[in-house]
């Protein structure tokens, strides 16, 4: 899970595996496999860091070789 800040400030964990495309349209907007937009305070450079970071702690990497 990758944390992540809604506009009003809350923050919360989502799984990184479920989004389906990130857009910014100002605000950085996670589109969720589920259909469901997310709408969040991080830029996108942030959201791919935690993302990736989050696949680094999970051994995801090994898998993409």
């Amino acid at each position: 899970m990758i944390q992540v800040t809604r506009l009003n400030g809350q923050e919360y964990y989502i799984n990184p595996h479920q989004i389906e495309s990130i857009e910014v349209h100002p605000d950085t907007t996670l589109l969720m496999l589920s259909g469901k937009y997310v709408v969040i305070k991080e830029k996108v450079p942030e959201v791919i860091d935690r993302i990736v970071e989050y696949r680094r702690r999970i051994g995801a990497f090994k898998n993409e070789e």
